[in-house]
């Protein structure tokens, strides 16, 4: 599990040129806002639905990026900079990589 958290942030670091270490990959808040969404979609699945939008809204309020719960995501995914919005239906591949403004 932690090697793949270092893969997963190397991937990072390949697409975007600005960050100087794995540490500072750490600050972005789309890799937050992803962490959050594996715990709020893991939530989804259980039917867990309130507390599954309950950390969808802590995320939201966090991060100012809106992944939907039931959201299907794969690995390595990164959204660079915020105000993206990811509704229910969507289906990410893996290494995907989206910009602000961002609308799915």
């Amino acid at each position: 599990m932690f090697s793949n958290f270092i893969d997963y942030l190397d991937s990072i670091k390949e697409r975007d040129p600005a960050p100087r270490s794995r540490w500072e990959i750490l600050f972005y808040p789309g890799v937050w806002a992803l962490g959050l969404h594996r715990v709020a979609h893991w939530l989804f699945r259980g039917e867990m639905f309130f507390l599954a939008r309950f950390v969808n809204h802590l995320a939201r309020f966090l991060t100012a990026i809106d992944i939907h719960p039931g959201a299907k995501i794969g690995q390595n995914f990164f959204i660079d900079h915020g105000f993206v919005v990811i509704g229910e239906t969507s289906v990410i591949g893996d290494n995907v990589t989206i910009y602000q403004g961002a609308t799915l």
